[in-house]
């Protein structure tokens, strides 16, 4: 409970300096383009319209039994990206901040914090490319579709103890990059985001990807946006002791290693 109560006094004080990171980040990946924020409508927009043609077309995929493939396929998408950009971003924090880490006392946390924030940011304004396919798609909007934010709060929570556990071992060893690169990619097709699993003939496999804690939050958000059925009670304490487990780990590893961190940074 201490340490719990360290980090949130910290927050509060340090609030603002997070607030003008996320800003910082923010002008930062938009400057010097025309569209600026526009791109983080149509990239999830253009890259739903490529899978989709390549699922549909080249290997004839067109989701099966699967109500609102576009939908669908958009949902599992835009999770997955929010996840795959806050883990890696939150990964090189530590070592894109080494020079005000260098000079002032910040709580080192906030770095890795500022990168999720910044990446729900980032998934908020990418929501809006999902209401346009379901406006095109002639999608129903259901009552349940406010209990999303729940998968999509815990998936935040997770990644970011995933993402303090990688900025840490990224500081001491530079090769987790590499490493967490090609786990992601490996991970995606793991995740449920293109196919049913539940309609696959293989039940091990079925089972197997039950293990991934991104099909839950992906399954969770979808039951409710595009299925219009309430959170079971399975995917709700799956998808809270998946956050709580990967915060807790991230913040004691973390909080042991960060005064190690100005040596090697």
């Amino acid at each position: 409970m201490g340490m719990i109560k360290a980090y949130c006094n910290d927050f509060w004080r340090y609030r603002y300096l997070l607030y003008n990171l996320i800003g910082r980040d923010f002008k930062l990946k938009y400057r010097r383009s025309v569209l600026g924020v526009v791109w983080s409508v149509l990239n999830p927009l253009l890259m739903c319209l490529v899978m989709w043609v390549v699922f549909s077309t080249v290997f004839d995929m067109r989701g099966g039994d699967i109500v609102n493939f576009p939908v669908y396929l958009m949902i599992g998408q835009l999770l997955f990206n929010f996840f795959n950009e806050a883990t890696n971003t939150a990964m090189s924090s530590m070592l894109s901040a080494a020079t005000l880490i260098k000079k002032v006392y910040i709580p080192k946390y906030i770095f890795p914090l500022e990168k999720v924030c910044f990446s729900l940011v980032n998934c908020l304004f990418s929501f809006i490319a999902l209401i346009i396919v379901m406006l095109f798609t002639g999608a129903e909007l259901h009552t349940t579709v406010l209990q999303c934010l729940y998968p999509l709060l815990t998936l935040f929570v997770f990644s970011l103890g995933i993402g303090l556990v990688l900025a840490a071992l990224t500081v001491f060893f530079r090769d987790i990059m590499h490493l967490w690169g090609v786990f992601t990619t490996a991970l995606m097709y793991f995740s449920a985001i293109f196919y049913d699993p539940l309609a696959m003939n293989n039940a091990f496999l079925t089972q197997f990807i039950k293990f991934n804690p991104l099909y839950w939050y992906i399954t969770a958000f979808r039951y409710t946006v595009l299925f219009g059925k309430p959170l079971t009670f399975s995917m709700i304490w799956i998808c809270a002791a998946c956050a709580i487990v990967a915060l807790t780990l991230g913040l004691i590893f973390f909080r042991r290693q960060q005064d190690k961190f100005v040596l090697y940074i």
